[in-house]
């Protein structure tokens, strides 16, 4: 496929994926307040009382309802905007291989709603610890928007994680990253693991943040023995195919030798000879 179809087809996917996110953008409108209640859940239990949430400007209760509207709208609509990232890349697969979009479409979303529970689950824990750093006798006046887009941020952050071990197993289906390179690289996934799970994971305790890192190598392993069977399957099915066209070209070769038309026992005779 040429560069300018690649491109018309990258937009198209982008503004299905806006539109699947306006529509759930629109139904997170009316799901505002029962998701802002539950986000300042974590500052009603801290506080034992309820959360007051500073609003600088005029129009920032406006942006902030805004902006967790597109929130909501982003998680809700992610079978859909899953499903374009799949269909995009769905010309680099063989015509055999297409199907394998639906089950990457199916896989991916269970991997995101994985991803954004456990940063749901990460993120009361995240505002528990940092806020008990505040000084005794002091208050907090905690800005709406940053509380906000810090969780956000978070529960996206957790999503969008748990999706990198399929991207890889994407890229070995499109023939773009072997198994041997992902195994070459594999210490650098592990520190990143880490290094997002110490990140993402502010508790004081080690256990969160390492099983937190150890489900994210689990991933980084399952998508390597993924892409392992793949290129396994493929061999074999190129070997298969090899082999069959090897046997049909020795058929064709056999019917194309010239049939002896003369028998070597039977002499020779010259015309001019039997005139005679």
């Amino acid at each position: 496929m040429p560069i300018r179809e690649h491109l018309r087809e990258l937009r198209k996917r982008l503004l299905l994926s806006l539109v699947g996110i306006g529509i759930g953008a629109v139904v997170g409108w009316y799901l505002y307040d029962p998701a802002m209640e539950f986000i300042t859940r974590p500052l009603t239990r801290i506080t034992s009382q309820e959360a007051i949430l500073n609003f600088d400007t005029i129009g920032a209760a406006f942006d902030l309802k805004l902006r967790v509207a597109v929130w909501i709208g982003t998680i809700i609509s992610s079978p859909w905007w899953v499903m374009q990232i799949f269909m995009f890349i769905s010309p680099g697969l063989k015509r055999r291989e297409r199907w394998h979009v639906i089950a990457f479409a199916l896989v991916g979303v269970v991997l995101f709603a994985g991803g954004v529970f456990s940063g749901m689950r990460m993120a009361p824990l995240a505002v528990e610890i940092l806020t008990s750093f505040n000084p005794d006798n002091s208050a907090s006046f905690l800005r709406a928007t940053t509380y906000v887009t810090f969780y956000m941020r978070l529960v996206m952050a957790f999503g969008i994680s748990f999706l990198l071990p399929e991207i890889l197993v994407v890229l070995n289906f499109m023939g773009l990253m072997s198994v041997k390179t992902m195994l070459k690289h594999w210490r650098w996934f592990v520190v990143l693991a880490f290094v997002f799970a110490a990140i993402a994971n502010p508790l004081p305790s080690p256990w969160p943040m390492t099983i937190q890192a150890f489900v994210l190598i689990g991933l980084y392993l399952i998508a390597v023995l993924v892409s392992y069977i793949n290129e396994r399957t493929r061999k074999r099915r190129r070997a298969r195919e090899e082999s069959q066209l090897d046997r049909e070209l020795e058929r064709l070769d056999q019917a194309a030798q010239p049939a002896t038309d003369i028998s070597d026992d039977q002499p020779f005779s010259h015309p001019t000879q039997q005139e005679e």
